[in-house]
């Protein structure tokens, strides 16, 4: 990787343009030639944007973009993130560059939409953060994020999909009046109720802790692992069950057939969840926050207008994160 700054040449980025940035990434042999491949955003040219020759070799770059500013300033973004077709696309595109970028370095994925005014604000931000950066990196290198789901199977003791107990529907539709339920009409019905509640209560706890020993299982070959909220509504289907685990790992990448080993192992003889493990992803879950808080970034520009200043807080105030989740790990 070359010293010094380097920008997009992207068409028709001219002076109003932003910097959109995709991933800090640690210096590496040829990785200019891969980074001239790719394409990022709205089709825009991928570069890198480089500390100078002083702050070392080993100084860590950002992966840039450069984009019109009236397509990407916050204006345009508060609008456009309502667009789920553009913001789907729009974070595959994203995605791609950080998994091109993963498969030749490491990577610290930023979030969609991380965007700074012009270059050489993107590499003050770089240069106040390379400590940290660098050291981040070093814990990653040689690392690869994996995901673990377990869900409870939908035919796991329960009811079929759908039902529930039947009321009584009037006078002679109860019980046989020898029975015990005969007390009263609704009395069978609400004891099935209670019976079914209890039944579904029972099922979340074994799995609850079905799903704790695939986590401790897991561990064991991680290096660190961050719990995601379990996934509902239209993440989540009838077909593949509740989903009561949601895990990410940073998984060395020598230990990953033992990751997944004892993964397999740990859900064995546990015929009521389903377990898949995904990956290999780029560290997202592991990854920092957007450079600098928005207010940092504001004081900077407070010699521009408004209208272009605000354009630099939206990878904070309006941005969404894109996770592994998004495209890919979901």
């Amino acid at each position: 990787m070359n010293g010094g700054p380097q920008q997009s040449t992207a068409p028709g980025a001219g002076p109003a343009a932003l910097t959109y940035v995709y991933a800090v990434v640690a210096p590496s042999p040829g990785l200019d030639a891969v980074v001239s491949g790719i394409r990022g955003v709205a089709g825009a040219a991928v570069s890198l944007l480089g500390c100078p020759p002083e702050d070392g070799p080993a100084a860590p770059a950002f992966a840039i973009s450069r984009v019109p500013a009236d397509a990407w300033d916050e204006a345009a973004l508060t609008t456009r993130f309502e667009d789920l077709g553009w913001l789907e696309t729009t974070a595959r595109a994203h995605d791609r560059v950080i998994q091109a970028l993963a498969a030749h370095t490491t990577v610290l994925p930023l979030r969609l939409a991380t965007l700074y005014q012009d270059g050489d604000r993107a590499l003050a931000a770089l240069r106040a953060q390379r400590e940290d950066f660098a050291d981040r990196l070093a814990r990653l290198a040689g690392h690869t994020e994996y995901g673990v789901k377990v869900y409870l199977r939908p035919d796991a003791h329960a009811p079929a999909p759908g039902t529930e107990p039947t009321a009584p529907a009037g006078p002679g539709s109860g019980p046989d009046p020898a029975s015990p339920a005969a007390s009263g009409p609704g009395r069978a019905y609400l004891q099935a109720r209670r019976a079914d509640r209890t039944a579904r209560e029972d099922r979340w706890r074994q799995a609850g802790q079905a799903a704790e020993r695939i986590a401790a299982a897991a561990i064991r070959h991680a290096a660190g692992v961050v719990r995601h909220p379990a996934q509902t509504g239209p993440l989540t289907s009838a077909e593949t069950g509740e989903n009561v685990l949601n895990d990410a790992y940073l998984v060395r990448n020598d230990e990953v057939g033992a990751f997944r080993a004892a993964v397999r192992e740990a859900g064995e003889r546990l015929p009521d969840v389903r377990i898949e493990v995904t990956g290999p992803w780029a560290p997202y879950s592991f990854a920092v926050p957007p450079p600098r808080a928005t207010a940092d970034r504001a004081e900077a520009d407070t010699d521009t207008d408004t209208s272009t200043s605000t354009s630099t807080s939206t990878s904070t105030s309006t941005s969404t994160s894109t996770s592994s989740d998004t495209g890919a790990r979901t």
